[in-house]
């Protein structure tokens, strides 16, 4: 079983622009969302699809498991998921030894920006750049489950 053990910061300002490594387009929708599990559909670049199953209420570590399906299968699962459908566009950037993925949201979460560092080990300790804002780990109004499954106040979503 694979875990996820991940910290999640807002963005500050564009300096990350000048350093990224990688850029797809993400459309996810989620099947299932309850505050201990969730079943979430995923596309990358409307080319290929996921299906990702995470347990756990820890949003610093989660139980994680991540299968390919079929495109089109992806894209009526989007269709019929619960709540809205979250676009955003994943940028990856290299600092320090890790690998920052910048979600830039589009549609219903314009303007949002929000920084994820993946680690090994709770115990890393990322050197944090100077790009980041607050950090919102436990947060859960920025989960992508909350967002794409609740009704967000954009007052609090997107403050620093």
């Amino acid at each position: 079983m694979a875990k996820e053990i991940e910290r999640k910061f807002l963005v500050r300002d564009d300096a990350w622009k000048s350093n990224v490594t990688s850029e797809t387009r993400i459309r996810q929708a989620y099947i299932c969302a309850e505050s201990d599990r969730s079943v979430r559909i995923r596309t990358k670049n409307d080319e290929t699809a996921l299906v990702t199953l995470k347990f756990g209420t820890d949003l610093l570590v989660r139980d994680e498991f991540e299968y390919s399906i079929p495109i089109d299968d992806a894209r009526e699962m989007i269709g019929i998921a619960d709540g809205h459908v979250i676009d955003k566009t994943r940028y990856t950037v290299d600092f320090a030894g890790f690998t920052w993925e910048i979600d830039v949201f589009a549609g219903h979460h314009r303007g949002l920006v929000i920084a994820e560092v993946e680690m090994q080990s709770e115990t890393d300790d990322p050197k944090l750049p100077a790009w980041l804002g607050r950090e919102v780990t436990g947060d859960k109004r920025y989960s992508n489950q909350a967002l794409a499954t609740q009704r967000s106040r954009p007052g609090l979503v997107h403050a620093l």
